[in-house]
């Protein structure tokens, strides 16, 4: 079994989604994918929340944008048998943002605490759709909710991983794996009040190795806009070159020197088993990407 993670980019148009569902779909193994919004979105709904939090209606707009991006999708992924599910299910979440949205906008002294949580929960939308969408187009696939399994507890005015609790909870979640099961990178649950968090920006490459470690995995495969890890930037040197393996001590002194190839705390969970990550390229899947191990 192994746990593939896509990106926003990778997420982000039809003709990504396309690649996806050849990648997973070629598989020969039990997967499990973890998938980001599609690419832009969370920034979107981010700034939405700051305009309906000023009191402007200026969201609106932004809003019937972010819905047709998701019904376009849909029409050029999705099986027609399955679209007009697929769209009640986007529907359902696009009503719920413009009743968060509304209720900023409407409600400026509401409590910090809970203006907090209303753009968390609004920022959740995005893996919520996109997730909708894969499992929708891929025949079969089981699709999950991971604030079910992933939790958080408020410190310091930060969530922080219950770690211990939320590896029981994966295992519950996959007693065993079989096929193909979809769910959302990024969001989370609070472990005693149970509203929505969210593990940070980037947190969809944590996500999936959580499940990879608490699975014990075969590996994990992080599916991206890039090749691999390079040992220069490629983008201003015409000689780097692709580095087909590397260690998880030199994958992680990358990413703490502000590399953007994986998000940093990815690594420890699937570092402290022994678990390999792929890092691969969705737009091109020929090449063999970088292993870390």
């Amino acid at each position: 079994m192994k746990v593939l993670k896509f990106g926003g980019t990778s997420v982000g148009s039809v003709e990504s989604l396309r690649n996806v569902k050849d990648i997973v779909t070629g598989q020969k193994e039990p997967v499990i994918v973890v998938v980001s919004a599609l690419g832009g979105v969370t920034n979107q709904l981010i700034e939405m929340t700051r305009l309906a939090q000023s009191g402007s209606n200026d969201y609106e707009p932004i809003l019937a944008q972010v819905a047709q991006r998701h019904r376009d999708v849909i029409a050029g992924v999705v099986p027609e048998a399955m679209q007009g599910q697929c769209s009640a299910i986007v529907t359902q979440f696009i009503d719920n943002l413009h009743s968060f949205y509304g209720t900023l906008s409407l409600n400026r002294d509401l409590p910090q605490q809970e203006q907090q949580r209303l753009a968390d929960a609004i920022v959740c939308h995005g893996e919520v759709m996109s997730s909708a969408i894969v499992a929708c187009m891929i025949e079969g696939a089981v699709p999950h909710f991971s604030p079910n399994f992933i939790k958080t507890r408020e410190r310091d005015g930060r969530h922080v991983l219950e770690a211990e609790l939320t590896r029981q909870l994966i295992a519950n979640e996959w007693p065993a794996v079989e096929g193909i099961h979809v769910a959302q990178g990024f969001i989370a649950d609070d472990a005693d009040e149970h509203f929505k968090t969210n593990l940070g920006r980037g947190g969809s490459d944590y996500t999936a190795a959580l499940i990879a470690a608490a699975l014990r995995a075969d590996s994990q495969e992080i599916w991206t806009d890039v090749d691999g890890f390079y040992d220069k930037d490629p983008r201003k040197y015409d000689d780097a070159r692709l580095l087909d393996q590397m260690t998880y001590a030199q994958a992680q002194e990358l990413c703490d020197a502000g590399a953007k190839v994986i998000y940093p705390p990815t690594l420890r969970p699937v570092a402290e088993l022994g678990i390999p990550v792929w890092v691969k390229n969705t737009f091109n899947p020929t090449v063999p990407g970088t292993v870390i191990r």
